[in-house]
């Protein structure tokens, strides 16, 4: 470009800045959603071996809402993980390990699946960006943002059609002066933990780095050590070692380095890769793992590194609800619970809908303040957990000459504890605009701020057993569960009438809200449960708008599916009630079938 000609310019709804886990699960989740947007990223191309290393239990749920293919591909490419074994200091003080317990992989009974899936991140981004390439969007790559500028007018700042966001934008390949000048209503930084979209917003970072050490390293083994096929924690007087079995017959070793470790840069204070070698922290980790034997097959080293375990938050998430961070820029911790890829991409499964909404027209603007309220909470926790469970890896095991170590039974009772947060199945969030728990008694157990419990049901019109799961897809509606009751009573038949009138009355949330379009709503998808037999499949018409979302809480025809639906809700069978699921999965309200007012007022606090 010569010194005369501008720079290109153009316009897009949304620009993600950095294509990690929380930037492709955002734009595969926009694209779908039909939104205008933009990925870029510096790397020249997408991660080929290395850093996060799977996908937990909750993770493979909401990837599974967006397309089933999702979920297929990370099942048939990765290693799923179905057991963990722990190993302990031999007593006596004769030296080496032996094993002490067995466990499942995830302690999640309620989990579509009670168990993990390792594959490398770039192969779980690959996933995303191949749906995304199917829709038409790619990654621009080699493209870095060297300039942001927002606009501070508030007629711009509260007008979310407004392109409030000035982003200069230069790509690599191209000349040094060749720019774009890329004009967003909204921008989102997921450029990782040393973020350049958060620092150039001033966002700053809480916390601080332990004094906890580790080397990684991804291989193919040679060893005699007998559980390098499942998850493995093993504990010894020279320290630990953390076994995760991966794809392609490989595994990566986490091992513990003494706070005395040459891997620290005494003028930085971090740690610094070139001052140590795989083949040193294997040393570090035979010592750990005697009597065993365990070397790099063929010295082949897939991937490695050293880090310093860093606990940090950011103070905000966003600047005006109009530029975001997610993921790794947002917060840091340990990698030993599996949650950096998985929060990440919780991050912006939870934004993405909201911005839909309101780029919609759907929503105002304040919509967006719940993600930093219920994301950083989260994060928060996570932290929180992740100082005493990393404490837990890095502290000497007990022994008869360190009497003040950690126990094995001290250690597996966190580790079960532990399983419903690292899992992603006890994520909560508290009571806002789109949350309210007042009738959470109606479902006892179907938990307000909570993931939808997994239960299979059977179609009326067919007695196919359908998983209740796959009729909540994230496709940015509203699902108004209505749990109508027994319809062959006559009494609940002539309740759920009643209902159907109410909700069909020009009046209703539905009507005013759910954007009737060529016979289906824009923001509702209705699907009614009722509790009869299979015998009863005659529901009331405004019910059976059309034969897949009328269900039965009844057995398959070959009664090995399906059955006591109700029961595991904590829904009276005659009483009902009415389960509002989020686009993301999440219960947003619970109400008595009888209470459709209180049901209008909790979506007029956020649909317009």
């Amino acid at each position: 470009m010569s010194c005369s000609e501008a720079p290109k310019e153009s316009y897009v709804d949304v620009l993600i800045i950095g294509a990690g886990p929380a930037g492709v699960m955002c734009a595969n989740a926009l694209v779908q959603a039909g939104v205008n947007v933009r990925i870029i990223d510096k790397r020249p191309e997408g991660l080929m071996a290395g850093q996060a290393d799977g996908c937990q239990p909750r993770t493979l749920e909401i990837l599974h809402s967006y397309d089933s293919t999702l979920s297929e591909k990370i099942f048939r490419r990765g290693e799923i993980l179905y057991k963990t074994t722990f190993y302990n200091p031999r007593p006596g003080g004769h030296g080496g390990i032996q094993k002490t317990s067995n466990a499942v992989s995830i302690n999640a009974p309620t989990a579509r699946w009670e168990y993990s899936v390792n594959l490398h991140q770039g192969g779980i981004e690959g996933v995303l960006l191949e749906a995304m390439a199917e829709k038409g969007s790619r990654v621009e790559r080699s493209t870095v943002p060297t300039a942001i500028e927002l606009s501070q007018l508030p007629e711009d700042l509260q007008n979310p059609t407004a392109y409030v966001a000035k982003v200069t934008l230069r790509n690599f390949e191209r000349a040094e002066d060749d720019l774009e000048i890329v004009h967003a209503k909204f921008i989102l930084g997921s450029d990782g933990a040393h973020s350049w979209v958060r620092k150039t917003l001033g966002i700053s970072m809480e916390g601080d780095n332990t004094d906890s050490i580790w080397g990684v390293i991804d291989m193919v083994p040679d060893t005699d050590f007998p559980d390098f096929r499942t998850k493995s924690f093993i504990h010894s007087d020279h320290g630990t070692v953390f076994i995760i079995p991966r794809e392609n017959d490989m595994i990566r070793v986490y091992i513990q380095q003494g706070l005395d470790s040459v891997v620290i840069d005494p003028a930085t204070g971090r740690a610094d890769k070139s001052r140590t070698s795989p083949e040193k922290l294997m040393e570090q980790g035979q010592k750990i793992l005697q009597p065993y034997r365990m070397e790099i097959k063929d010295g082949k080293v897939v991937w490695w590194t050293v880090y310093m375990v860093g606990q940090r938050v950011a103070e905000k998430y966003s600047t005006d609800e109009r530029a975001f961070i997610a993921g790794d820029a947002c917060h840091t911790h340990s990698p030993k619970a599996g949650q950096g890829l998985n929060a990440s991409m919780g991050d912006t499964h939870n934004l993405a809908w909201k911005v839909a909404y309101v780029l919609q027209g759907w929503s105002p603007l304040s919509l967006l303040k719940t993600y930093e309220s219920e994301r950083r909470t989260y994060a928060q926790e996570l932290i929180d957990f992740d100082k005493s469970f990393s404490k837990l890896f890095s502290d000497r095991p007990r022994t008869e000459v360190h009497q003040n170590g950690v126990t094995h039974e001290q250690f597996l009772g966190a580790f079960k504890t532990a399983s419903g947060f690292t899992s992603g199945m006890a994520i909560r969030y508290k009571p806002s605009s789109i949350v309210n728990d007042k009738h959470q008694s109606v479902a006892a157990n179907l938990v307000v701020g909570e993931r939808m419990l997994p239960h299979v049901f059977i179609r009326a019109a067919s007695s196919q057993p359908i998983e209740i799961h796959d009729m909540l897809p994230a496709d940015t509606r509203f699902k108004i569960l209505v749990f109508a009751g027994n319809m062959a009573d006559v009494a609940d038949r002539a309740k759920l009438e009643a209902l159907g009138e109410e909700l069909n009355k020009p009046e209703s949330f539905m009507r005013r809200y759910g954007r009737s379009e060529g016979g289906k709503w824009q923001v509702f998808d209705l699907v009614c449960f009722s509790a009869a037999t299979k015998d009863a499949v005659d529901f009331p018409e405004f019910f059976r708008w059309h034969w897949t979302k009328a269900l039965l809480d009844d057995t398959d025809m070959h009664e090995r599916f399906g059955g006591g639906g109700y029961a595991k809700f904590g829904i009276d069978e005659h009483a009902g009630a009415i389960v509002v699921v989020r686009p993301d999965g999440y219960i947003g309200i619970v109400v008595p079938l009888e209470d459709v007012a209180f049901l209008g007022s909790y979506f007029a606090a956020f649909l317009q």
